[in-house]
């Protein structure tokens, strides 16, 4: 009769053969990479001792093409639950030692059912990517990744989703990381496309490699697929540790509060010597964000990509909040289509999770150009507006300088539903700048004028004392109070403990239709 015992350590040497995935020699091909496996991943990832794995016994059904004879640990993939600093995660980590980190359906369902899993008890999700793609020997079987793609997009807005690319993903398996909320990249190793440089060179006769079509310099700097790029491993994964910091478990819940001992009544003198008065000189608005936000509280998202365009989140007197900020120092803190993109899918990311924006402009309006119309400048910059209006979290706006035509109307004004606008003495709330404004108002007397250059300086400076101020914007109520630049960080912590129990504006409809 076989005893206990028996039974324990049949249990126990089967669970560290798998455990063991593709085996020691596909481990030592995956450190000589410079990549961790995936167990590795998951222990830098999860606090000690918390992983709890379900689906470590899962198997392939394949019977073809000399699949019946391979035992697939895992089925190629690693999933269950853990705890973060202290809160609980669902994760899925792909084995790219067990025959690549290839995809089958049970690989495919076992991602599936964790997602679905986070989604019911309302927790993070972090999915671990690094796989060759779909498993070709198992045919039909294989045909489509829908499954998981469901649930992640159910999972969309609900629970916050992250992907850490760290090996291959290619073909339909990258719809999964592109439909999550962040996406980051390790360098070198990691690379994100559609169709790989052989189709492309059959079909286009261009010839690319792996890196440039879908590396993460090219998906972090030109199509935006990545918000970050990490060194290596290790730093993926702590850059997913930091982002979940500033994140709620759901979007029931509130983001979790930490203090940094940063006393929420500083003032910030620096700030009348960081922005330069005049309108045409150019300044760091991030060197404005982290004197206003908690001591080295900020976290940029997509710092590589649309650098016109400033966000990330951080923390005011503990609380975590979103930025949204123009950035003189790029195109003059012009919008573009793909700043229009960043800022809005930002926006409705902070919306979501009940993270309160707080807008910083400073922007000439949105660029000129016909690459920008032929491009659908007015579609994606209609999506800003769009997020905005359709925001029910705490919203402040400041005014640092230039709030012209479009880009005010862009940047979370007064009239699309934002609480509170507050305006620096430097600000110019206007239709237009004042040299445009100048030429069309007072067209015929420049031209008519026996000294055109002295004539269209004086118009100008008509313009600006009339016009180019926060004076009248704030008569008309587009802008609530004109505070001085080192009372900013005062005015946004009152604002915000004013409406942290701001309770979202109810509606009918099913939901809108954005103009992606």
């Amino acid at each position: 009769m076989t005893s206990m015992e028996e039974k324990l350590q049949e249990l126990r040497t089967h669970r560290a053969r798998l455990q063991l995935g593709g085996g020691d020699t596909k481990i030592k091909a995956q450190h000589s990479k410079g990549k961790l496996t995936a167990r590795e991943r998951l222990e830098l990832l999860l606090d000690p001792g918390t992983f709890v794995e379900l689906g470590l016994f899962a198997k392939h059904r394949c019977t073809r093409l000399g699949m019946e004879k391979k035992e697939l640990p895992a089925d190629g993939v690693i999933t269950g639950f853990g705890e973060i600093n202290g809160r609980t995660v669902c994760v899925y980590a792909q084995d790219f030692t067990v025959m690549g980190g290839s995809v089958g359906p049970v690989h495919q369902k076992k991602m599936a059912d964790t997602a679905a899993m986070a989604y019911e008890v309302g927790v993070p999700l972090v999915g671990l990517y690094d796989s060759a793609g779909a498993r070709l020997q198992e045919g039909s079987e294989n045909i489509t990744f829908a499954r998981l793609f469901y649930q992640n997009a159910r999972c969309s807005g609900v629970i916050p989703q992250i992907a850490g690319i760290l090996g291959p993903s290619a073909g339909g398996s990258v719809y999964s990381p592109a439909l999550m909320d962040f996406i980051i990249m390790t360098k070198k190793t990691s690379f994100m496309f559609i169709t790989g440089p052989t189709a492309i060179k059959a079909v286009t006769g261009i010839k690319t490699d792996h890196d440039e079509l879908g590396g993460s310099t090219t998906h972090a700097t030109k199509s935006g697929v990545a918000d970050l790029q990490a060194e290596n491993d290790n730093d993926c994964i702590e850059k997913i540790k930091q982002i979940l910091s500033y994140l709620p478990q759901n979007s029931f819940e509130r983001p979790p509060r930490r203090s940094s001992g940063d006393d929420p009544t500083r003032r910030c003198p620096a700030l009348e010597h960081i922005v330069p008065a005049a309108r045409k000189k150019v300044y760091d608005v991030k060197l404005v964000i982290k004197e206003i936000v908690d001591k080295d509280s900020f976290f940029e998202i997509k710092p590589d990509y649309a650098k016109n365009m400033v966000v990330g989140f951080a923390r005011m007197n503990g609380e975590t909040i979103g930025i949204i900020a123009n950035q003189p120092m790029v195109l003059g803190g012009t919008i573009d289509i793909d700043a229009s993109d960043k800022a809005s899918r930002f926006i409705r990311f902070l919306d979501a999770f009940n993270i309160p924006i707080v807008t910083l402009m400073d922007t000439p309006a949105f660029l000129p150009g016909i690459n920008q119309e032929h491009g659908g400048i007015i579609r994606h910059g209609a999506k800003m507006l769009y997020a905005y209006s359709e925001a029910t979290t705490p919203m402040v706006t400041i005014i640092l300088r230039k709030a012209y035509g479009g880009g005010w109307s862009a940047m979370g004004p007064k009239e699309l539903g934002v609480d509170f606008v507050f305006a620096w003495p430097t600000a110019e709330c206007a239709s237009m700048g004042p040299e445009g404004a100048a030429e069309i108002i007072w067209a015929k007397e420049i031209a008519s004028s026996p000294d055109p250059d002295e004539a269209r300086k004086k118009f100008i400076e008509e313009y600006e004392r009339d016009f180019a101020n926060p004076y009248l914007a704030a008569a008309l109520r587009v802008v609530d109070d004109i505070i001085e630049p080192a009372d900013t960080r005062i005015r946004i912590i009152q604002s915000l403990k004013l409406l942290q129990d701001k309770k979202p504006r109810p509606t009918r409809r099913k939901h809108g239709i954005m103009p992606v």
